[in-house]
């Protein structure tokens, strides 16, 4: 689902229709966690970072231009 690798290729862009996308959803969307649980489950113990702070929401609205990170992977929203 992440096939536009950006110029730093360890950052993969993903694409979004609306202006927002909620942390729980993106996990989901980027294959970052396989359902709703893993998502929680990684969020609930301090894995996922967004724009490089731990984020302990998973209700936490996500724009075009934050920067998501789990387990070395790092997804960057654009607008799709």
């Amino acid at each position: 689902m992440m096939d536009c690798m950006t110029d730093d290729a360890s950052i993969a862009e993903l694409p979004i229709r609306d202006d927002m996308i909620r942390l729980g959803q993106l996990l989901k969307l980027a294959s970052l966690a396989e359902d709703g649980v893993e998502a929680k489950n990684l969020i609930d113990n301090g894995l996922v970072q967004v724009n490089g702070e731990i984020e302990e929401r998973r209700g936490r609205q996500l724009h075009p231009g934050d920067t998501i990170s789990v387990n070395g992977e790092t997804v960057r929203i654009t607008q799709g």
